[in-house]
């Protein structure tokens, strides 16, 4: 469908694509990957037609549309969300406009026997036929379903777009560009403003689009859920793998290891080669060999090998320092601005160690709760932290709190203490802030460079409650799972915002849903709680279906899906709290049994028998009892998860 050619662009005098070529098919649906600086971003503005190649070209066939989301844009003001949202059907209205106006003409004529009046006739059937093939009784429709699948409420609807904030008039931007049903969609990190529920309705939109998507995302879960194909940019060139992301991984890995074979294997010639060079430059007898080596090595193409940060440092917190039992708890929160209710009555209560998620549409107070912690903001309600709580708080702008003046170096110089100054290097380099770029001025970097290094000096403060408001937005896929890592050898308290489903997996033993000015505890990691989600969601759905609102029918559905949950909740705690004991009684085995290995080897060697007898059959029996136990609870354990299941 569209073909990339040859295709290169150069920087004054730097090459960033280097004669490339590749062909977009139809239904690909194409991962664009690449170190940051790689030029993905670059791709896909040549495809829009807003950066011309250096040299090659692309080719597009004239019935081709693209749609492209840029990760930054100047948003219009002076229209409502659906007035804004309709500029994606202009075509539609401008074809009505000439149907109306040819109307009117047929109506004011009465040359009806002339070929003109019956060419219009034929042009007004035409338009009309057209008008319907374009949808024009179901556009509306489109335009609601999209716009709720993003995340808008309907009341939303009349509401000025100015009144959103600039990730929420982005959604209104990218509804836009997917309503026009593009042959190619173009989005750059499209899931940046999107809560969890609204990356899913996108992940089902654009599995089930017919055209082909090309994307850049650090959202692993999403790329993966949406692509086929994946294409990677490094130094210049590209490598074409018709796999998702996942496979990509895993193929990448392979073709990197041969690389570096090759790559050494040419080193060792082109060492060798040089060497007899510098041996006989100067010997006659050797002159005609010399110069037939120093040809050799003008015509090897030298193969290249991106650079990988392979370090091995594994970046920790400082210990937590003690604290009380609970960290947190808040009791009839409330929370309005004006008239408008965020937080009504809510009860929560995170305990010292445990890791939890905030999670919600946005809007619905997940970073107003954040506040309130913080006491950045007045509220209602009873709201503590424990006993010698000390909180390392990361803010959705904490980039901007930055001091400017300073360099990277000297911005973590500054708070960094003890035996962690003399790795300050290191640390920066497993931030990609290596060699000449520690140097930097705060002031020239990127959004998401200065992200990253907000983060590292979050790493640093000894603290014991941490709460990180969307951590993840502008880090890219090694830099997360370099902080999650970190956050999971943590040994304190983690609130966590986010709308990154594989950062929070693995990392979050209870998720706090933020909905309907209430907040709900799920005692499981974040795919339980989307599993039970959609369940919900599903028998929303069915309820919400049901003519007769009130009937008691829906009334005892309610009540049972609430039992349900309470009943899910129950058994949930009951298999921790089983699989904790589990744990505990195989370590205690394991102790046991290296004990009966160390006094069977003692008994072999030793007068003291009887003594060590007595201690063998002692233990022996409590191994026997450990045994009995730990049978007893996984069997318990087996049936609880059956129980669940089938639920």
């Amino acid at each position: 469908m569209i073909s990339v050619d040859q295709l290169s662009v150069e920087f004054g005098g730097f090459t960033l694509l280097d004669e490339i070529s590749f062909v977009v098919n139809q239904r690909d649906k194409i991962a664009l990957v690449g170190k940051n600086g790689a030029g993905k971003s670059t791709m896909l503005k040549i495809f829009a037609g807003l950066q011309s190649p250096s040299k090659g070209g692309l080719s597009v066939p004239k019935d081709v549309t693209i749609g492209y989301l840029p990760q930054h844009m100047i948003h219009n003001d002076g229209t409502t969300v659906m007035e804004e949202a309709e500029k994606a059907f202009g075509h539609i209205f401008k074809l009505q406009e000439e149907i109306l106006r040819m109307t009117n003409e047929l109506a004011e004529r009465t040359d009806y026997e002339s070929d003109s009046y019956h060419n219009l006739i034929d042009k007004l059937t035409h338009s009309n036929e057209q008008l319907d093939v374009m949808g024009v009784n179901n556009f509306r429709g489109d335009i609601e379903k999209t716009l709720v699948g993003l995340g808008f409420e309907r009341s939303d609807f009349d509401r000025q777009t100015s009144e959103f904030s600039g990730g929420w008039r982005m959604r209104i931007e990218l509804a836009k560009i997917l309503l026009k049903k593009p042959d190619v969609l173009l989005l750059d990190e499209p899931t940046n403003h999107l809560d969890i529920e609204s990356i899913q309705w996108l992940e089902n939109f654009l599995k089930s689009s017919g055209g082909a998507v090309i994307l850049v995302s650090h959202d692993r879960a999403f790329i993966d859920a949406v692509t086929n194909r994946t294409i990677e940019i490094s130094l210049g060139k590209i490598y074409d793998y018709k796999v998702p992301y996942s496979e990509y991984v895993k193929l990448r890995k392979e073709r990197r290891e041969q690389q570096l074979r090759a790559f050494e294997n040419q080193q060792k010639q082109i060492q060798s080669t040089e060497e007899f060079i510098e041996r006989f430059r100067y010997k006659a007898t050797k002159a005609v060999q010399v110069q037939s080596r120093i040809k050799q090595l003008d015509k090897i193409e030298r193969i290249e090998v991106d650079e990988e940060d392979n370090s091995s440092l594994n970046l920790k917190f400082p210990p937590a320092p003690h604290s009380g039992s609970v960290t947190l708890e808040a009791n009839g929160l409330t929370k309005k601005y004006g008239e408008k209710v965020v937080l009504d009555n809510i009860d929560i209560c995170v305990k010292r160690g445990e890791k939890v998620a905030f999670v919600g549409k946005n809007g619905e107070g997940k970073s107003t709760l954040v506040k309130c912690i913080m006491d950045q903001v007045e509220y209602s309600g009873d709201l503590k932290l424990g006993h010698l709580v000390k909180i390392g708080y990361f803010a959705q702008n904490q980039a901007s709190l930055l001091n400017e003046n300073l360099t990277v170096f000297e911005t973590i110089d500054y708070v960094a203490t003890g035996d962690i100054r003399t790795k300050i290097r290191d640390i920066l380099g497993a931030f990609m802030f290596g060699g000449e770029a520690s140097d930097k001025k705060v002031k020239v970097l990127s959004g998401g460079e200065r992200t990253r290094l907000a983060m590292i000096k979050l790493l640093l403060e000894p603290v014991n409650f941490l709460v990180l408001d969307e951590p993840t937005n502008h880090l890219d896929l090694r830099t997360k799972d370099v902080l999650k890592e970190a956050i999971k050898a943590f040994d304190g308290t983690v609130v966590v915002v986010s709308h990154d489903r594989e950062f929070l997996d693995g990392l979050v033993e209870k998720t706090y849903e933020f909905a309907n000015h209430k907040v709900i505890e799920h005692i499981d990691g974040i795919y339980d709680f989307l599993q039970t989600k959609k369940m919900e969601s599903l028998n929303e759905l069915e309820m919400s279906q049901t003519k007769k609102s009130d009937s008691p029918e829906k009334a005892k559905t309610a009540s049972e899906n609430k039992q349900s949950y309470e009943d899910r909740k129950e058994l949930n705690k009951k298999i921790r709290k089983i699989e904790r004991s589990v744990e505990s009684l195989e370590n205690e085995i394991l102790q046991l049994e290296s004990k009966i290995s160390e006094i069977e080897e003692k008994l072999s060697s030793t007068d003291n028998y009887n003594e060590l007898l007595t201690e063998y059959e002692s233990t022996k029996d409590s191994l026997k009892e450990k045994m009995a136990l730990w049978e007893e609870q996984s069997e318990e354990l087996e049936t609880l998860k059956s129980e669940i299941a089938g639920m």
